[in-house]
């Protein structure tokens, strides 16, 4: 099979094609025909030797693929819930990049009717990563407020439109007023340009001094004893990437006094059998947003998967509104 593999850490340029011998699915996992596969920033931090694969997981970079189901026993399609030939997603903890992989029958999940490929290979790490953290972890529900960092992500555009979908309202960061419109057409309440404005005074302002119920995070360092000035008595605070460093210094008191709750959380080195249980909560409660056009997939751009490379440069850019997508 094609695949693109990574040569050596570095910048994009390590990522090549290459050849590789075709996966064979183990007993509980499914072979999937790649057609699309999606880009994701962990992507970018195992190309630069920062993000290593758990034990036994494929060398090649890649969290999601969208493609048609190859093989697999016939208990394996049905704990799946898919036959043969079926068009799927699914999330995978590496391979991905690749015209043929393996995946987790349980992580495996069909295409919501009305998506291309395309389209579908640009869900799976955000939504059950979203799902995981806004919904199960941090417990948003409707009537609550959301502060999405970093907006106009794939993280943050799946949370602005899951979260409205759900019926919260939401508030978003980004690094330019364009990328907050883009959010605000997504359903976003309010945009804070963070390169012009200070978010913790205009979530106040805009909240009337309450503050939000939820914080998404993904950029740690000085952010979080910021985002703790932001939230409500009783918020929660969702860390799922240290872009901005991992070291911080918080207001211990002002956690203690507002009775504030922080998680972190990776989900690629979790059990086969905890994010099995997510994909069937996102089949059940996600998967009937899209197919009713509550929330729709946003790709910004799409790249043939020779031209990996190029797609690592956008990621790495952060000019990008949405996902980025590799076809095969």
């Amino acid at each position: 099979m094609r695949a693109i593999e990574i040569a050596g850490f570095g910048a994009p340029e390590v990522l090549r094609e290459t050849q590789r011998p075709d996966p064979v699915p183990a007993a509980g996992e499914l072979l999937i025909r790649v057609s699309a596969s999606g880009v994701n920033r962990p992507d970018v931090l195992q190309r630069k030797g920062l993000y290593p694969m758990p034990p036994g997981v494929s060398d090649l970079p890649g969290l999601e693929v969208a493609g048609t189901v190859e093989a697999g026993s016939a208990a394996d399609l049905a704990a799946a819930g898919v036959a043969l030939g079926d068009r799927v997603c699914a999330l995978v903890a590496g391979g991905g990049y690749a015209e043929l992989c393996v995946a987790p029958a349980g992580q495996v999940l069909p295409v919501p009717a009305g998506l291309s490929d395309i389209e579908a290979a640009s869900l799976p790490e955000t939504f059950f990563t979203v799902w995981q953290n806004v919904f199960q972890i941090a417990g948003l529900v409707a009537g609550e407020w959301l502060l999405v960092q970093g907006g106009s992500s794939g993280i943050g555009v799946t949370a602005v439109q899951l979260a409205k979908a759900r019926g919260a309202k939401v508030i978003v960061t980004t690094g330019s007023d364009d990328k907050g419109a883009a959010c605000v057409a997504l359903g976003a309440d309010h945009a804070i340009n963070y390169r012009t404005q200070d978010f913790v005074s205009e979530v106040l302002r805009l909240t009337d001094g309450r503050g939000v119920d939820v914080v998404l995070d993904m950029v740690a360092g000085d952010y979080i004893g910021r985002e703790l000035q932001c939230l409500a008595n009783d918020g929660r605070l969702a860390l799922i990437a240290v872009q901005g460093g991992v070291k911080s210094e918080i207001d211990a008191g002002l956690l203690l006094r507002k009775r504030l709750t922080i998680s972190g959380s990776t989900l690629r080195p979790r059990a086969v059998a905890y994010k099995t249980e997510l994909a069937r909560a996102l089949r059940a409660q996600a998967w009937p947003l899209i197919e009713a056009g509550q929330v729709k997939p946003v790709i910004h751009s799409v790249f043939p998967a020779a031209e990996a490379a190029s797609a690592h440069a956008l990621m790495e850019s952060s000019t990008h509104v949405g996902k980025i997508v590799l076809s095969w």
